[in-house]
């Protein structure tokens, strides 16, 4: 079966860099699953800054957005690369994280990501410490929670459009903590529906 590197989905392209995460969330989508809506995104090999694009030139779409089955950031030096191409052609990019990268890279990646990607959805998925480490079982344990608020915060200082997301399934009473506490950080946060039928088993 020939790796899915670019998928098309609601009028956008999605780039699925690597399978590596930080994380692994009881809700994940690819838990279990060998497809998402159609598309097979477990990778066998990594794709290159060349592949990428070479997959990409000429198509059209509302936005390319780095999101497949892993954490993107895991390859930023791509990430950097790939966007930085597709900006001059004119795309609009956003990258889908769970905002481990300064954690993941062992450094500050936000400067690298600001002026080539527009937008950047931080998985907040949590009110607090606690929680996200028993929902989202970092394999950072507990500098992870605090880690991916100060990125988010990072990249909205420099100008990059950051919002910070959670799935419904996590209930009201947490869902209404998480808006508290993405108002006082000043990032937005926007409440995602869970998906529970990725057209796979």
């Amino acid at each position: 079966m020939k790796d899915v590197y670019v998928y098309e989905l609601d009028g956008n392209l999605y780039i699925n860099l690597t399978n590596r995460c930080s994380n692994d969330c009881k809700f994940c989508v690819r838990n279990g699953k060998e497809s998402y809506y159609g598309h097979k995104l477990w990778l066998s090999k990594e794709p290159s800054v060349e592949q990428v694009l070479k997959l990409i030139e000429g198509k059209s779409c509302n936005e390319v957005v780095f999101c497949g089955f892993g954490e993107p950031t895991f390859r930023v030096n791509e990430i950097t690369e790939i966007a930085k191409a597709l900006k001059g052609k004119g795309y609009k990019t956003r990258l889908n994280t769970n905002g481990h990268g300064n954690l993941i890279n062992g450094e500050d990646i936000t400067s690298r990501l600001a002026g080539v990607i527009d937008k950047i959805n931080v998985s907040l998925n949590a009110p607090d410490e606690n929680e996200y480490f028993d929902v989202c079982r970092p394999v950072f344990g507990e500098n992870a929670f605090s880690a991916l608020i100060e990125f988010a915060v990072k990249c909205k200082n420099l100008g990059i459009d950051v919002n910070f997301s959670v799935v419904d399934c996590i209930g009201d009473k947490k869902v209404a903590k998480c808006k508290k506490l993405a108002k006082e950080v000043g990032v937005p946060l926007k409440v995602r529906k869970m998906i529970e039928d990725s057209d796979a088993t």
